[in-house]
Formats: structure tokens, sequence, C-alpha cells
């Protein structure tokens, strides 16, 4: 039995019947009618634009401005973007994307002008060829079926595919602290090691770290792309920070036996942890969708010097909005004065800067000692004795 406690963004309780009803038909098969949910949270409706438009996936190595130079390749290639998704981490950039023909507002199904389209793409990710760590850069045309996963499942994969995790087996790999407080106070976010559980064949997977919205699923979509399956997990947080615990095995049975194995994992959940984690200003823009006003936002911040880091474009209601995580070009720090020019330019645009959620390393430096340490301690024994009775239990059964 899976049990989840959730809250809505806000940490409060939801009542919505229209959300329960979703998620069980989500998540429930005709083989599972046990499966119920009590409380949950509100789901915004929003179009199936997998279906009504045409979809581009694109990997690139990450630089200043590459997601303003994508809005105008596709802006001049007569593209209307009607919802597009980007995640930058360490030097790579993975986007999906869903365009429209600017002039007829339906999908894109010339093939020549399709081909065009991911040429100029790739022209600007970046080379096709691999690099010397085996990454390449490409934009893909999805065919009719569309985007087969959600875009943030997808953005996982893609930016697996191109090893964002910035290394691979064959490199060396520092050693797995289990619990390292001292990574939280030099302000490093994500501790992940890996353990062995030899009495009934698992690795253990122990994640610290800030806790956030989508923590646990960015967790276990990064697992299921490096084909493990999760047997038994145990997932905590208080206050800011987070545990996760996950006793998993390969898919063919075997578990992490060598350093290189381990290795793969560590750097695997934590890119996967820290790919949607931006330290960046939160800009939000709300307005009428016109064809080229992402490319027209994209440039206008480029041109003061900021480049996007993280971008989320969505119909809501009869609205487009457009949410960036910004960061400075040049030494990834931000001079508000540079925020406000840019909000003059933009004007009348309903311009808004967001504090982001995430807690910055200063906060965190900033959180008692004791505090960190008794979470994390307790934190770690509750997970084992936990793990312990489940086993004594299983001894009793049989």
């Amino acid at each position: 039995m899976d049990v989840f406690h959730v809250r809505d963004q806000e940490g409060n309780k939801v009542y919505s019947k229209k959300a329960i009803n979703y998620i069980e038909q989500a998540i429930c098969t005709r083989d599972s009618p046990r499966f119920t949910v009590t409380r949950s949270n509100e789901l915004a409706s929003r179009p199936d634009v997998a279906a009504h438009y045409t979809g581009i996936e694109m990997i690139g190595h990450n630089r200043p401005g590459i997601f303003s130079e994508i809005s105008a390749v596709l802006a001049e290639q007569g593209c209307n973007v009607m919802e597009a998704h980007a995640w930058s981490h360490k030097d790579s950039l993975a986007c999906v994307a869903f365009v429209s023909d600017e002039s007829t507002s339906s999908p894109i199904n010339d093939p020549n002008r399709l081909a065009s389209i991911q040429d100029h793409l790739g022209t600007v990710l970046g080379p096709d060829t691999m690099d010397e760590d085996g990454r390449s850069a490409r934009a893909h045309m999805l065919g009719a079926d569309g985007l087969t996963s959600h875009p943030d499942r997808r953005l996982h994969q893609l930016m697996f595919s191109s090893k964002d995790f910035d290394g691979h087996p064959g490199k060396a790999c520092t050693a797995f602290p289990m619990l390292s407080l001292d990574g939280y106070k030099k302000g490093r976010r994500t501790v992940v090691s890996v353990d062995r559980c030899n009495e009934k064949g698992y690795s253990v997977v122990n994640v610290e770290c800030v806790d956030r919205p989508k923590l646990m699923f960015d967790t276990v979509c990064t697992l299921t792309d490096m084909q493990f399956n999760v047997f038994h997990a145990s997932v905590s947080s208080r206050g800011p920070f987070a545990c996760q615990e996950y006793y998993i095995r390969h898919r063919d049975g075997h578990i992490l036996d060598t350093a290189d194995e381990r290795c793969l994992v560590v750097k695997g959940v934590k890119a996967a942890v820290e790919r949607r984690t931006c330290e960046g200003v939160k800009l939000e823009l709300c307005t009428e969708n016109n064809a080229g006003l992402l490319s027209y936002i994209t440039r206008v911040l480029r041109e003061n010097g900021l480049t996007v880091r993280q971008a989320d474009i969505a119909m809501e209601g009869n609205k487009m909005k457009n949410t960036f995580y910004v960061q400075g070009i040049s030494d990834n720090k931000i001079d508000m004065d540079v925020v406000e020019s840019v909000r003059r330019e933009l004007d009348p645009l309903p311009f808004q800067v967001k504090d982001d959620a995430l807690l910055s390393p200063g906060q965190l430096e900033g959180e008692p000692a004791a505090e960190r340490n008794v979470f994390c301690i307790l934190g770690l024994l509750r997970s084992k004795i936990e793990s312990l009775s489940w086993f004594h239990l299983l001894r009793v059964s049989k």
C-alpha cells in the first residue's frame, strides 16, 4: 500500500472533488479498484496542446542568451509559440515547445517547412556531432501523436540523455557521505548516497536536500529513466529540508555492485534534484498571445544583460502566462535597477517580479544548526527503524 499525505502549494488541505476525480482517473487502473483519494489539490484545466499544435523537442549546449535565440528562430520561421517549457542545468539545455502557423493558427504539416525549422534550430543549439562526453545537440519535430508524456517528465528524459549530470561511469567519483551537514553549511543543497541492504538484496538511495514542490516526482522520474524499480520508499520533510530513501533494484534484478554504478546514480539523482532549482529572479508576464511576443520579451532580457535559466509559457484561461527565471549573463548576479529598466522597456505589458519559493544558500546558513542536526538525525533514525520493522514483519509472516 502506498500512502501520500499531500497539501496544496499554500500548505493547506484541499477539498476539490474535481481534483480527486482527476487523480483517480489518472492513476487508478481497471485492475486497481482499491485506489482512493480523500483530499487533493485543485488542478487547472488546459487544452490538449499536443493534439492541436506542432511539437518540438530540443537539447543543446547551454550558453547565455540561447533561449532568446531559439525564440527568435521560431518567430523568423513564422511559428507562434503556444506553450513552451525549458530547463538549463550546467552546460545542458532542454526545451519542449508547441507551435502553430502564425498566419493560420493551425499545426505546421508541410515537410519542407518542418525540415527548415529543424535545420535553423539545429544551428542555434550547436553541433549535432558528439563531444568528448558523448553529448550532441539536436531539434526533433514530434509526429502526429505529439508528446507522449508530461512536459516535465520529458524534460527529465532529455536532460538525462544529454548527460547533464556532468559525468559518466568511466570517470572518477568522490566518496558518498551518508549525511553531510557540512554540505548545507557550505551552501551545497543536495547530498546523495548509495548504501546496500544485503539481507533483502536492495540498493538504498538516500537524498538530503532543501524541500520544494515536485521533489519526489523529479527523483523517481530519474530513477526510472536509469532503469531502476523502486520497491520501498520513505519520504519526509520538516521546515525547509527533506529526506528521501529509496530501496531499488535494476530492472534485470541486480543491485549496484560497482563504484561506477553507484557514482552514476549519485550524479543522476543529484542532477534530477537540481534541474528545477534556480536561484535567479522570477519574472511573470500574463498577456494576450501575440505572434513574436516571446521573441520580443527574451530579446529585451538579453539586451539588458539577463539570460533565461528556466522558462514556462502556457495558456491560462484566455491569457498567455510567461514565467522566466533569469540571471545575469556575466556573473549570475542581478542588479535590480536592470530589472526596473526591463520593466520600463516592456511597458505596458503587465510585468511582475516574484520571490522564488526556494531558499538560497545564505538562508540555509541562517537556519539554527541544532534544528538542522535534529531534523537530519531523526529523519535517518526514523527511516532505519521503519525499515527494520518492515523486515521484522516479513520474517514473522513467513
